[in-house]
């Protein structure tokens, strides 16, 4: 979000030359003398050393263990908050990034059937390739009472729910989202009032905005069906030429570094079905920038799970994905942007129940009958539906302890 230039003007000291300045901080980084302006030098010192300690962090980061999408990218150079290129580049490489996290239910999955089997071999059974079991798992009596709304992280992860495997009548039995609300109406905003010196009108727009992109992206069943997200689209700024660049063309032309999936919830339509009404849970929260005054940040963290069905059979099992959505609020006064259009910062997501198939643009899940197929995956295994921790940035491909 770009700054707005002053509208005073005040006589200043000549400046050096951009090829002078950029010039004597690359000679400063590497040691080597040089006639450096006379009026910026100990100011140069200080930024020159800044840069050096945060780039030494940033390579140290990037060379953590873990198991990732696609090749590493290198590090990009670290810059001073502020300094020559305005409040819009601090959060640039944050914005642009699109983070996703993917576990696969393959190996999980074994033991529970094997549970199941014990328990209810018939039941079981009759998930596999001509019903060998015979019939269909009955739900356990009617739904709990929906939980209250989320005002906080929780402390820890839902408790095992009751039922038995979820079926296209009832696909949230067993889940902890069998309590959860359903479909946009569960996105709630919080009371909008001033924040940093941004007024309480843009407060409100944005967060209107960030629940309507939510909601595109999420919820919208053509898009849900693999559609285009014209309305989710529509909604960036399109001032942030770069980003609103890569959405798109991972949508049109998805790829194993592009991916829309990292954004938007697609299922191929030709392989599942959508069942039962999307069941989401999270919460919105409005704080401070606290680099930049006349700034707010608007943090979206909601989890959607979704029930899915083959396409002709009956089989059913469920998809977690998460989002954690930061989307910029400013004083118009001071910082320029487009009206009724969201500044995004940054947009990461975990997807329980993929088999980690990367570039196609879309969500792949597995069934209980891929067990006699698919190897199971390695990695590190999380809870979908435990919120009380952060989103995972790794990018790591791991595996689901249920669905």
């Amino acid at each position: 979000m770009a700054e707005k230039p002053s509208e005073e003007s005040r006589p200043e000291p000549a400046a050096p030359s951009d090829d002078v300045w950029e010039r004597f901080l690359r000679e400063s980084a590497t040691g080597v003398p040089s006639a450096a302006p006379k009026e910026p030098s100990a100011r140069a010192r200080m930024v020159t050393e800044r840069l050096r300690a945060m780039d030494e962090a940033q390579a140290a980061a990037a060379g953590r263990k873990g198991r990732r999408f696609g090749k590493r990218k290198p590090a990009a150079p670290a810059v001073p908050e502020g300094w020559r290129t305005g409040p819009a580049r601090q959060e640039m490489d944050g914005r642009a990034s699109r983070r996703r996290t993917v576990w696969s239910v393959v190996g999980v999955l074994t033991a529970a059937a094997l549970a199941v089997v014990a328990v209810n071999p018939s039941a079981a059974l009759s998930w596999l390739p001509g019903g060998l079991g015979g019939g269909t798992p009955e739900a356990s009596g009617a739904e709990a009472s929906p939980l209250a709304p989320e005002t906080g992280r929780p402390t820890g992860a839902p408790g095992e729910a009751e039922g038995g495997l979820p079926t296209r009548e009832r696909p949230f039995t067993g889940s902890p989202a069998a309590r959860w609300e359903t479909g946009a109406d569960a996105i709630r905003l919080p009371p909008a009032k001033a924040v940093n010196g941004v007024p309480a009108a843009r407060i409100e727009e944005a967060l209107r905005g960030t629940k309507e992109f939510l909601a595109a992206a999420n919820l919208d069943p053509a898009v849900l069906k693999g559609a285009e997200p014209v309305k989710a689209l529509a909604l960036v700024d399109p001032l942030e030429t770069d980003y609103l660049a890569d959405l798109r063309a991972a949508v049109r032309r998805p790829t194993k570094d592009n991916d829309p999936v990292s954004a938007f919830t697609r299922f191929d339509p030709d392989e599942v079905d959508l069942v039962g009404d999307v069941r989401v849970r999270g919460r919105m929260t409005v704080a401070p920038d606290r680099e930049a005054e006349g700034r707010a940040v608007i943090t979206a963290d909601y989890t959607f799970v979704y029930g899915v069905a083959r396409v002709g059979g009956d089989e059913t099992t469920r998809v977690i994905v998460r989002r954690e959505l930061q989307v910029d609020a400013a004083d118009p006064a001071r910082y320029q942007g487009t009206e009724g259009r969201l500044w995004i910062r940054g947009l990461a997501s975990e997807t329980g129940n993929d088999d980690c198939r990367e570039g196609d643009g879309l969500i792949n899940p597995s069934f209980f009958s891929d067990l006699r197929t698919e190897s199971p995956q390695d990695g590190e295994t999380r809870d979908p539906y435990d919120r009380s921790t952060a989103v995972s940035r790794e990018g790591e491909c791991g595996v689901v302890s249920r669905t």
